[in-house]
């Protein structure tokens, strides 16, 4: 079989990056732009803030070659908020990551690297965890809509492309159907040109045949204080399907939220240096280390080990004999718990 895993940075130069299977769904987000104003002075976030539609991603407007080589990927911070479902564009992101954030509730950041939709969001505020976890990427573009203010020097040095309303204007876009601050959408196409490939997804997954072994299990659910996932097998559809606080978690255009590959990464949680305004501390997710996972594909539940040795490599996962761990291709959600 064919190594397809992506890890260190100092393996990216020449490496030949396996182009994903194109979707054949092209979702209509363009509707959802045209209902929705153009007007950032609704009320714009500061910086400083106050068939086969189940392959987990949608088609893009402009997506250029998928295999093309190296460039910078597209991660968006996605809200999470009950007022904020359902979002816009996630389906068509290579990878969801989820963290807790303040409070107990959840976070959500969308990478895209092989596709990217015509709009994205509603987009949120960047944390601290999101510089550690973005190192193992060259010069990602990072779209956000503030951060808490201290923060912002920690951005400003970290060896990524900021976007935010503030600096480009005319990629961001409000909603009428929503209240602030959960009506902020993302045009990536005025981001970059064109999606990158998936060889810029430096990320250490592989895909291919699953692993032997693994328990036959039709759904698992991850609680934070305050929110909770569910991700239910769905054997007609080849997917896991997302259940989020209780409901299924759909698309603007309705279709069901369904990733191929669930990881559970248990990591190290502590409390950062920074607060909201609320005074709720913001949990710091360590996603440099080595710990257990459970990968969910194919209907299974698959015991493992992570380990991603520094910020710059991607995380590696393996069984207990040392081989690679492969995941399903298709769209992967990768949950960050607390390690007991």
């Amino acid at each position: 079989m064919t190594d397809t895993s992506r890890t260190r940075r100092s393996r990216r130069t020449g490496r030949a990056g396996r182009a994903r299977r194109p979707t054949a769904v092209a979702l209509s987000v363009t509707a959802l732009a045209a209902a929705l104003t153009v007007s950032l002075a609704a009320g714009c976030s500061s910086s400083r803030e106050t068939s086969r539609p189940d392959d987990g991603r949608s088609a893009s407007q402009s997506p250029g070659p998928t295999g093309a080589s190296g460039g910078s990927v597209l991660a968006v911070k996605i809200d999470n908020a009950p007022d904020a479902r359902p979002q816009t564009g996630l389906d068509a992101a290579d990878v969801v990551y989820v963290e807790q954030v303040e409070g107990g509730l959840s976070r959500l950041m969308a990478v895209y690297a092989t596709r990217l939709p015509t709009a994205v969001g509603p987009v949120r505020s960047a944390r601290e965890s999101d510089l550690e976890l973005l190192r193992q990427f060259e010069r990602p573009v990072l779209a956000f809509s503030g951060a808490q203010s201290k923060l912002l020097p920690l951005i400003d040095r970290a060896p990524l492309d900021a976007v935010t309303p503030e600096k480009a204007s005319d990629a961001y876009f409000r909603g009428t159907d929503r209240a602030a601050p959960h009506n902020l959408y993302l045009r990536p196409s005025r981001l970059l040109p064109a999606a990158p490939g998936a060889a810029a997804l430096t990320t250490g997954f592989r895909y291919g045949a699953a692993p032997a072994g693994g328990r036959a299990e039709r759904s698992q659910t991850v609680r934070y204080p305050a929110a909770r996932f569910t991700f239910t097998w769905s054997a007609g559809r080849a997917r896991w399907l997302v259940s989020t606080d209780g409901a299924p978690s759909v698309t603007a255009a309705g279709q069901p939220v369904a990733p191929a590959t669930v990881v559970v990464q248990h990591v190290k949680v502590h409390a950062s240096r920074f607060h909201d305004f609320l005074g709720n501390n913001t949990p710091y997710t360590e996603t440099v280390g080595a710990g257990k996972a459970e990968v969910l594909r194919d209907g299974r539940v698959f015991d493992v080990n992570w380990k991603r040795a520094t910020a710059t490599d991607g995380t590696d996962f393996t069984a207990d004999d040392g081989k690679p761990v492969d995941f399903a291709e298709g769209q992967v959600w990768v949950v960050f718990v607390r390690t007991p």
